[in-house]
């Protein structure tokens, strides 16, 4: 079961009918630098890995990777067909629920970005992320207090102790990412 929640409105008035994406796909490859995901091109190599995807919206990373062994993007908004319908021509399904409810195991990688923010448990995805596969890619946005659409605050020093593992902080200006990033890439 889906609930709607202001931040989940807020995420759907944002990607509304999902027909222009291009400013989130810039993004992408700045988040996947810091994600330690490889470019080739306008792809990353997957490496033949089963990639599970939490809170990949209607434009995955997925989709911007080659060589996938599959995939699953976990997302609580319900995107038009025509995206699952994409997202089904590259190997990887979607099911729309909240990361707090992902139940998944023996995935090759968890990936995470740009996500967090606007959930309720931040801290529950990350440990469903962990136990669903033994590397962890991730990006956020932190020190943003927390204001509509976007619940909770992230800061370096919450995401570190939810991951068990240090990540690094860095200020961006490029590709459309402005701002302070968190970024973590774990393997068990």
């Amino acid at each position: 079961m889906v609930v709607v929640h202001n931040e989940l409105e807020f995420e759907r008035q944002f990607w509304g009918d999902c027909c222009n994406t291009v400013g989130e796909d810039r993004k992408h490859y700045g988040y996947g630098r810091f994600m330690e995901l490889v470019p080739s091109g306008f792809h990353f190599d997957a490496k033949g890995k089963r990639i599970l995807d939490i809170g990949g919206g209607p434009t995955s990373l997925l989709l911007k990777c080659t060589n996938l062994g599959g995939g699953l993007v976990v997302d609580p908004i319900c995107y038009p067909q025509w995206t699952v319908a994409r997202y089904a021509t590259k190997n990887i399904r979607v099911q729309v629920s909240g990361g707090e409810d992902v139940d998944e195991r023996d995935w090759d990688e968890a990936w995470i970005y740009n996500c967090l923010q606007h959930t309720e448990d931040p801290k529950r995805i990350i440990k469903n992320a962990l136990r669903a596969a033994p590397v962890l890619r991730l990006f956020e946005w932190i020190d943003i207090p927390a204001h509509e659409g976007h619940p909770v605050m992230l800061t370096k020093e919450l995401l570190d102790e939810w991951i068990g593992h240090e990540g690094i902080v860095c200020e961006l200006n490029e590709s459309g990412c402005v701002g302070k990033a968190y970024a973590n890439v774990w393997k068990r």
